[in-house]
């Protein structure tokens, strides 16, 4: 554009019409991403709402989860060993029995 290029004019008006047109055009692009970011967040609290699940669908536990789970806890293998009979991760097996574990936590205090 030529009013912003400020080599041909080098003078004090046209750096400062040039400076002047950059932060207004700077000013129309920082008011544009906090709309944006507002729409954004009204469109995910509405589709929360509605009950939409945002991100990845959990995995289904492997055949034979509970069984190590269970020998891992009574000592009998180590966590390797377990996560390795699983064929998991050993960090995604312990975060899986973890779970696991709080969920029979709550099942026995609602029987109770």
């Amino acid at each position: 554009m030529p009013l912003l290029d400020t080599r041909r004019d080098k003078n004090l008006i046209g750096t400062f019409v040039a400076d002047l047109v950059l932060q207004i055009l700077s000013f129309v692009a920082e008011s544009e991403q906090t709309n944006i970011r507002q729409r954004q967040a009204e469109g995910i609290a509405a589709a929360k709402a509605k009950g939409v699940r945002f991100g990845r669908p959990p995995m289904p536990l492997p055949d034979g989860f509970d069984r190590a789970c269970s020998k891992w806890k009574s000592g009998e293998i180590s966590c390797t060993q377990a996560a390795k009979a699983c064929g998991m991760p050993v960090s995604t097996f312990r975060y899986k029995a973890g779970i696991c574990e709080k969920n029979q936590r709550s099942q026995t205090d609602e029987k109770v």
